[in-house]
């Protein structure tokens, strides 16, 4: 069977002998000090990637992705995490959190960071448009045009952008307008010449739909910013006016807008009136230019409920560092990271049919990004929707691209005559429109939609093909850790599993009729671990089966690769699991509970975070099992709402060419000498500083794929020249 290897210095954790070390003093393993709060670890993650941005060995524009990247998270924080506990704070909540604190404290302590993070952010940006400059690229302020560029950049705007520009008037004759969330103002505070009575005015900065938020001066790499522009040419909007100054805010709105299913007759309705009050639902942030007179900050709060000490951030620089994805986009390649092309799946290489290859092989492993998801996913859907064997396609669809060919195929296997089911979430945070749009195209060309079940979300992401090959009807599943998406399919790191194994086919039939239904008989499960029903029990067993090897003096090991570890039980489970002597190895990439390394606590638990080129998405579970080993994939990760709020699913792999590269993909996370960060017993982080020449886990994940693709062309080709290629029949 396959073994651990030795891992960032330490002896392989799957060997050792070492009797479990007994505590001192008694521990109380429930006591809050023991388990860390879910928002202060995330953002503990937002810390390790704004490091990427500061760290030298990344390419520079690599460096102005990741500070973009630290700004989108943020805003994503205050509309999700900020905004539902400023809910729980309405509704008079005060109960504690397992560590201890009201929803209040979380909210002021969370808001303590964001400052501190918000310093270190601008103070970032301004060192590296310095670099910018090094190279030839110029974020200029307006004023420090020549004249010849100034009046160029005034005609453009007003061409391309003034027609979009909508002034209001902020009176009593006009009431405070209606302030758009994550949306961009300029406050101009202006006068009559004859007339000294100030006057105000919100004039929203229209990005989007084709007008991006830096203006490239005609085929120069010189770009101002558009609210600069604007601010700069008023007299365009206010002819005759005196202007006194022009000031910039931006809002964030709670986007945790979520109404009782159970009480709802139309699903689809009920969503549709939530994306509604969403965009009217309470600002929970308000970003002001530093330098904002204190009147009129005052106001901004007034006017839009706000606390002005606790929720307005001055920012002395930069508001809006999602827009400097746009900078960061720019085609300079020897300031970015090189191009990755992602190679064929090698147990697909130069096969003309997926169902034969997957037959042969019995399973085959996807690792994405390093394998493409157009030659494996996708071909899976588009062969399954021309195959003249397949009767049935059955899938989960959480998030997709807004050019989906996934939809695509499913609408062609409808034309050609296919049964074809989908399960759209509806609920999927941000994407509620797109795949209201997405079931509507699909209900039209004929195929069978269903929203989940009520009161969960439906997470999985599985694909069932019912295929008549020659010996009857045959099952073809796939199962993945991450969404349908070919966008993000290039940028997570995510694993597939595509298999034709029995008992695999029969649980995913089983599942569908579930999710289609709703209803909830004493549904039985042969290899798959389903939540809400299944999965967690079946965890805290696993975890437990470790310690009670550990006392029959075999040796334990438990490794789990996961997003975030949030819930409570699994983290105890795991707290004694260490006492007992069971060996731990947590990958996590953002929110962790759990604190390794404490004295008789969590001694033999060690938790890694990787930070690099992809962002780690994959869910990977290992039970050591007395030598019995076993893998598990899927997309929950160790987290209340996955495991209880949520159909997820994970599922065994078992074949041990496939638990071999399962066991790579382990291993070179914890061996990682440039990417990973080490959790400190009090929750810090503290980097593992490789050189410039090291490779992190995704370089050296490329270079693997790229051999295993290499390796599989090589006997491609020599099995070519043979009496006989690598083509079996299909009788």
């Amino acid at each position: 069977m396959t073994s651990p290897s030795t891992s960032n210095g330490h002896p392989a954790t799957g060997v050792s002998t070492a009797e479990p070390k007994k505590a001192s003093v008694e521990i109380d393993i429930d006591a809050p000090e023991y388990y860390l709060n879910r928002e202060l670890t995330w953002l503990a993650f937002v810390k390790r990637v704004l490091h990427e941005a500061e760290d030298s060995r990344t390419p520079l524009l690599e460096r102005v992705k990741f500070l973009a990247i630290t700004g989108t998270i943020l805003d994503e924080f205050f509309m999700k995490r900020i905004g539902g506990l400023k809910q729980q704070v309405a509704a008079g909540v005060h109960k504690l959190t397992v560590d201890g604190r009201t929803p209040m404290q979380q909210i002021k302590e969370a808001h303590e960071l964001i400052r501190l993070l918000t310093v270190e952010q601008q103070g970032l940006l301004v060192q590296l448009r310095r670099e910018l400059e090094k190279i030839g690229v110029n974020v200029a302020p307006y004023d420090s045009l020549s004249d010849e560029d100034r009046l160029w950049l005034r005609d453009d705007y007003l061409e391309n952008i003034f027609p979009l520009v909508t002034p209001q008037a902020m009176d009593p004759a006009h009431p405070f307008p209606f302030v758009s969330n994550l949306s961009l103002n300029l406050l101009v505070s202006l006068h009559y010449p004859n007339d000294p009575v100030p006057l105000m005015a919100r004039v929203k900065v229209p990005l989007g739909a084709g007008v991006p938020r830096f203006i490239q001066v005609r085929d120069s790499m010189i770009f101002v910013p558009l609210e600069d522009i604007m601010a700069n040419n008023l007299d365009l909007l206010f002819p005759g006016m005196v202007i006194e100054r022009t000031e910039l805010f931006r809002v964030t709105r709670n986007a945790d807008v979520e109404s009782d299913e159970d009480k709802a007759d139309d699903l689809l309705a009920l969503i549709e009136s939530e994306l509604q009050e969403r965009k009217f639902a309470p600002i929970v942030r308000i970003q002001v230019a530093h330098g904002m007179d204190s009147t009129h900050r005052g106001r901004l709060a007034a006017e839009l409920g706000l606390d002005e000490q606790a929720d307005v951030f001055d920012i002395d620089g930069f508001l809006g560092l999602g827009d400097l994805f746009q900078l960061a986009g720019l085609d300079i390649p020897e300031h970015r990271d090189p191009d990755h092309r992602p190679v064929d799946a090698p147990g697909l290489v130069g096969r003309s049919n997926i169902f034969h290859a997957i037959r042969e092989h019995g399973a085959l492993l996807l690792h994405h990004p390093y394998e493409a998801f157009g030659t494996s996913v996708e071909r899976f859907l588009r062969e399954a929707s021309e195959d003249p064997k397949v009767r049935a396609i059955k899938m989960t669809l959480y998030r997709t691209s807004s050019k989906s060919r996934v939809i695509q195929h499913l609408i062609n296997a409808a034309l050609n005559g296919k049964q074809v089911a989908v399960a759209v979430e509806l609920k999927a945070r941000f994407d509620e429109e797109a795949n209201i749009n997405w079931a509507s195209k699909l209900e039209q060309a004929g195929i069978h939609v269903t929203y989940g079940v009520v009161g969960l979300k439906t997470h999985c992401k599985i694909i069932l093909v019912v295929r008549r090959d020659h010996d009857g009807l045959r099952r073809y599943v796939h199962l993945g850790t991450g969404n349908y998406h070919e966008e993000t399919a290039k940028l997570y790191s995510d694993i597939g599993l595509l298999t034709c194994d029995p008992g695999i086919g029969s649980d995913a039939t089983e599942l569908f009729n579930y999710l289609t239904t709703g209803y909830k008989p004493n549904r039985s499960y042969k290899k798959l671990l389903p939540a809400p029903k299944l999965l967690k029990p079946a965890l805290l067993k696993k975890i437990r089966r470790e310690i009670r090897r550990v006392s029959e003096g075999e040796k334990g090991l438990i490794q789990i690769k996961t997003n975030a570890l949030e819930d409570v039980e699994i983290t105890r489970a795991l707290y004694e699991a260490s006492q007992a002597g069971v060996n731990v190895d947590l990958i996590v990439r953002d929110s962790c509970r759990l604190r390794p390394g404490v004295p008789g606590l969590s001694d033999h638990i060690r938790v890694v975070s990787v930070v690099g080129r992809f962002l780690e998405h994959s869910r990977i579970y290992y039970f050591r099992n007395g030598g019995n080993e076993e893998y598990y994939i899927g997309s929950a990760d160790c987290m209340t709402r996955n495991l209880v709020s949520r159909v997820e699913v994970l599922t065994p792999v078992e074949p041990q060419g496939l638990q071999t590269q399962l066991r790579t993909v382990i291993d070179v996370l914890m061996d990682d000498q440039r990417s990973a960060w080490d959790m400190q017993p009090d929750g810090s982080y503290v980097q593992r500083n490789g050189d410039k020449e090291t490779d992190g886990t995704h370089q050296q994940m490329i270079k693997w794929v790229e051999g295993r693709f290499a390796e599989a062309n090589r006997l491609r080709r020599r099995s070519a020249r043979g009496p006989r290629g690598l083509a079996s029949l299909d009788e």
